[in-house]
């Protein structure tokens, strides 16, 4: 499973690299910068090397330069990190139920690595992604970090009503799931909210029209950041606010009517954060002590 390598990243050329435009070419071992990304694996990279001379590179004809410098002995073998998935759950438009005949299906996961692999030179990949799929997994230790952080995708894993798989580990995690609630869902939530609003700014300057699963997804968080402080547990389903939901992506509802409703959200949001009966901070004691139980069962 492929990521998509981003642009302004150094990489090193696997093999012979055709200069384009000319009859030049440069060495397997040239050293460039990726210059543009394509929209998926398949496709190739625009790649400019040191002397500026550009070229275009798959993914397997090259490899990342970080990787090869610090570990010596370049990326790692090619194993099939999703043998090792512990979890797997659908997220997104089809959890929330917001989802028509045309959404895709999201789905995020946990994998954990047997120890051999943890104590290899090539160590394990922190996270997995797919464009293609809409599938996106982390290795157990980054979820739980991510977790312990009150990031909202995580936690919405943990609390989504489609679970596809899970294995006993992932069981005992799910029963503790309420280990990652704390008061630090007030700060994550609102710097979610804020990123979302930006969005909002950033489609009015360019286009000079709101691309409306912004504000969607801003009422979105807002609702479960409520929720979650005042009841302690993620809402993933929207059920109650579905139609006013859909209607906000459809582009129905009046910026107004939207931008009221996320103000009085946003007192709400105070309110249940000055009144949660949350902790301070997570579990980070009750997850450390997951993991290394986790990892010992993995030798």
């Amino acid at each position: 499973m492929q990521s998509i390598v981003p642009a302004g990243t150094q990489i090193v050329a696997i093999a012979q690299v055709s200069v384009i435009e000319t009859d030049r070419s440069l060495p397997a071992g040239a050293v460039g910068v990726i210059v543009r990304a394509p929209a998926d694996p398949s496709h190739a990279y625009r790649i400019r090397f040191v002397d500026g001379a550009e070229s275009t590179l798959l993914r397997d004809e090259f490899r990342i330069l970080n990787a090869v410098r610090e570990s010596g002995v370049g990326e790692s073998a090619e194993i099939d990190w999703t043998e090792f998935v512990i979890f797997r759950c659908i997220v997104g438009s089809r959890a929330y139920g917001l989802d028509t005949e045309q959404s895709d299906v999201d789905r995020r996961g946990i994998y954990l690595p047997p120890a051999s692999l943890q104590w290899a030179l090539y160590g394990v990949p922190e996270q997995l992604e797919n464009d293609a799929t809409q599938e996106v997994f982390w290795e157990l230790e980054k979820f739980l970090k991510l977790a312990l952080k009150a990031n909202p995708g995580i936690l919405e894993c943990l609390y989504s009503p489609l679970v596809e798989q899970t294995s006993e580990l992932a069981r005992e995690l799910l029963s503790i799931r309420e280990s990652f609630l704390s008061k630090l869902v007030y700060q994550t939530y609102n710097g979610y909210v804020l990123s979302q609003f930006r969005k909002i700014e950033q489609d009015v300057r360019t286009s000079g029209a709101i691309r409306w699963k912004h504000p969607m997804h801003l009422i979105r968080l807002l609702l479960s950041g409520v929720t979650i402080l005042r009841d302690g547990y993620v809402p993933v389903r929207v059920d109650e606010h579905r139609d006013r939901l859909l209607a906000i992506r459809r582009g129905e509802m009046p910026w107004e009517e939207i931008d009221a409703w996320r103000l009085a959200l946003h007192r709400e949001l105070d309110d249940a954060f000055a009144n949660t009966s949350l902790p301070e901070r997570p579990d980070f004691e009750r997850a450390n002590s997951f993991l290394l139980k986790a990892r010992r069962s993995m030798v």
